[in-house]
């Protein structure tokens, strides 16, 4: 079988890490990848020794390339063009009558929400993307609730399998930094949170939380970076929370970070089923969860973490409280090795790879 992966190339994120891990467990000769724009895909990709093609555009609406990705898809006899994002899904239902592959998608995000506070641009997009599932053949749910949410805008239940995310597992963690060299964090309760800089990653929740606890010895390091940055920034200082909250942009060394870390955060309003949480996991970290994306299937109950309702302050504030009480205690390291040994028996990366291939056996046989 032969698989186009097809991105608009500027992904970052656990989007970007989706891609990149999922080619990388598929023989060289059976896939390639398509974007429209060099990036950290593109790059990442080739260093795996992925053939990759960049389809350049003048500009993002720039459709001329579709007669060029028309004769590419048909004259290298794929049997499958894999979309990712909103761009690529467009520009596969302008040309799906034209190709003879099968298509398929995989829902990384709640597509209702993808485009928050981008105006009439947001809403356009946000419409097209929608209109475009009509056409796909089969669809990649990484979530249960994603799948719902799917068959809630009409595409039949047949029609979507549901995938978890996946990630390799190291034997044993990242060695961590020195906290006060590296941050001037000395004898500190140390949170960490991986998320871009978006409405939809709930940072403001966290900061109302942070307003609210009684922890004499707090310290949040938030990893990413996005729209919202400038906005974040004047807020932590409106609040107060300067000597609480450090910002440290995109870093390619979250292991690090994790591992540097007492405890991971993840406020989002909307995820799939969030890599970040794998990786923190990874590095023998608990996190405390909004209740998105599946969490209850990677924290089946509270001896592996803390699962709190989206949008609530008080929620946060109440279990940062006492997971600062079971890291005085010693028991917050025990919860780190418990979410590490069940995320690695149940969410590995040769998973992933084996149920998106049965995917394509079963809509390759349509």
């Amino acid at each position: 079988m032969k698989v186009l992966h097809m991105n608009a190339g500027a992904e970052e994120g656990g989007g970007k890490t989706h891609i990149v891990s999922l080619l990388s467990q598929f023989p060289k000769q059976e896939v390639e990848l398509a974007v429209f724009e060099e990036g950290a895909i593109a790059r990442e990709a080739r260093n795996l020794g992925i053939r990759v093609h960049v389809l350049s555009q003048s500009s993002r609406y720039d459709i001329s390339i579709l007669s060029k990705l028309i004769r590419f898809i048909n004259t290298e006899q794929f049997d499958v063009v894999h979309t990712h994002g909103a761009r690529a899904n467009f520009f596969l239902s302008l040309i799906k009558s034209r190709i003879h592959a099968k298509w398929v998608t995989t829902i990384h995000s709640d597509p209702t929400l993808d485009f928050m506070k981008r105006g009439v641009k947001g809403w356009l997009f946000t419409k097209l993307n929608l209109r475009s599932f009509g056409k796909v053949d089969l669809f990649f749910a990484i979530t249960e609730r994603f799948k719902r949410n799917l068959t809630n805008l009409g595409i039949p239940e047949e029609k979507v399998q549901v995938i978890y995310n996946g990630i390799n597992y190291d034997k044993e963690p990242a060695a961590p930094y020195n906290k006060k060299e590296m941050f001037g964090i000395k004898d500190s309760f140390t949170v960490v949170q991986v998320a871009r800089l978006h409405p939809v990653k709930g940072h403001e929740v966290l900061f109302e939380a942070l307003q609210k606890v009684k922890i004499p010895s707090l310290k949040v390091l938030l990893v990413g970076d996005g729209p919202i940055e400038a906005e974040l920034k004047a807020k932590v200082k409106n609040l107060g929370l300067s000597d609480n909250v450090l910002f440290l942009g995109h870093r390619k060394d979250a292991d690090k970070l994790y591992a540097s870390s007492d405890l991971s955060l993840l406020t989002s309003y909307s995820e799939s089923f969030p890599l970040v949480l794998l990786e923190s996991a990874n590095q023998h970290v608990p996190f405390i969860a909004t209740d998105v994306g599946d969490m209850h299937k990677l924290i089946p109950d509270p001896s592996f973490g803390w699962v709190i309702p989206t949008k609530d302050s008080d929620a946060l504030a109440k279990v940062l409280e006492e997971a600062y009480a079971k890291w005085k205690s010693g028991e917050l390291k025990q919860m780190g090795e418990r979410i590490y040994h069940h995320a690695s028996a149940h969410f590995s990366l040769q998973k992933l790879y084996e149920d998106t291939y049965k995917g394509y056996e079963t809509v390759a046989a349509r």
